[in-house]
């Protein structure tokens, strides 16, 4: 039996001492060097800035709503659908609107009959006043009631109208030709007034809203050039501010900005999307940011990192915190100083202890 332990220890030695010797003999260590470009985090252009969020959001955009209640009859659309200008997109159970449309077309003929007969009365009292037949007073009469008949005619005319505008809030109808975005409302639902429907987009034509925190507001003017970073692809645009709200009443201290959107041809964007908006500040001190290349950085479930030269020459991977996205670069919160470069590409698969020859 000891013989036989004792093979069984050696066996075990062997296996750990081969095992350490696998592990000495990795491709870091024995492997040939990889070539790599090393870059220096950089600060970004154009001097001091200070940034903010906000949204894309189309330029044209409706929310349909109705000013009468009654039960949804008939809803013509869906969402995705496009539709066109004066487009019938929901039909409202309008049976009291119908009722005084009828009203007021019996008025109007009744208004327009009494005009009539006021009108001939008027001009044969004009006659027979001019050929001494009629008195003055008769003739003042009878032009009074011609004025009358006038007056009840356009009142009917006026109500009418009315009514018409009214039944337009039963029959909602496009503004604009666009595509239905949303749609809070089905056939047989009751609407109330001011109660939102359904909302109307104009495609490709979308500009980004942002808040402006009160202490920032004063670096901030109309035609102002600024960067807009799309996060969700990645992108920035350039962007111009076309309105600055005069007032933070009604938005929790902050004032609303609205940028333009310059080269969003080959883009494809959508309402809502979050967009980080980089604002110049003339005169500021300079932002201490420091920015990577994106394309640089490795990404491993829901951390980022960034490879770096260790003294020894090999490749050490670095964890970073990052933030804003500018154009093709990333922010770095923490994890790298300016005086450390880092591997900005590289001409093979770089890992912790590689080997790494500067192409600097």
């Amino acid at each position: 039996m000891k013989p036989m332990r004792t093979f069984i220890i050696l066996m075990a030695i062997t296996s750990i001492l081969a095992g350490c010797q696998s592990e000495k003999s990795s491709p870091g260590e024995s492997g040939p060097a990889v070539k790599v470009v090393l870059k220096s985090p950089s600060a970004p252009d154009g001097g001091a800035y200070f940034t903010i969020s906000g949204s894309i959001e189309s330029e044209n955009f409706a929310s349909l709503s109705t000013r009468n209640m009654g039960y949804v009859s008939r809803v013509y659309v869906k969402v995705g659908d496009k539709v066109r200008k004066g487009q019938l997109l929901i039909d409202i159970n309008s049976e009291e609107i119908d009722a005084k449309k009828a009203q007021a077309q019996a008025g109007l003929k009744q208004a327009e009959a009494q005009l009539t007969v006021a009108e001939k009365n008027f001009e044969r009292y004009t006659e027979l006043f001019n050929e001494n037949s009629a008195s003055q007073k008769e003739l003042d009469d009878m032009t009074l009631q011609h004025e009358i008949a006038k007056a009840n005619y356009e009142r009917a005319i006026q109500v009418e109208n009315e009514i018409d505008a009214n039944m337009a809030y039963s029959h909602i109808r496009a503004p604009f030709s666009g595509v239905i975005t949303s749609k809070s409302i089905k056939m047989g639902d009751m609407a109330r007034p001011g109660q939102p429907l359904m909302s109307l987009e104009a495609p490709g034509e979308f500009v980004a809203r942002a808040l402006v925190p009160e202490n920032s507001i004063e670096y901030v003017e109309k035609g102002q050039e600024v960067t807009v970073n799309v996060k969700s692809l990645g992108k920035s645009l350039k962007g111009r501010i076309t309105e600055v709200s005069g007032s933070s009443m009604n938005s929790g201290g902050q004032y609303m900005i609205k940028m333009d959107l310059e080269d969003t041809t080959d883009i494809k964007l959508f309402s809502g999307m979050y967009v980080s908006v980089l604002v110049p500040t003339p005169g500021k001190e300079a932002s201490k940011s420091l920015f990577v290349d994106e394309n640089a950085l490795v990404r491993k479930g829901e951390l980022d990192g960034i490879y770096t030269v260790s003294e020894s020459g090999t490749a050490i991977l670095r964890w970073l915190k990052l933030g804003q996205r500018m154009g093709d670069q990333v922010e770095v919160l923490s994890g790298l100083n300016e005086e450390e470069k880092y591997i900005a590409s590289s001409e093979g698969k770089l890992f912790n202890g590689a080997k790494i020859a500067s192409q600097e």
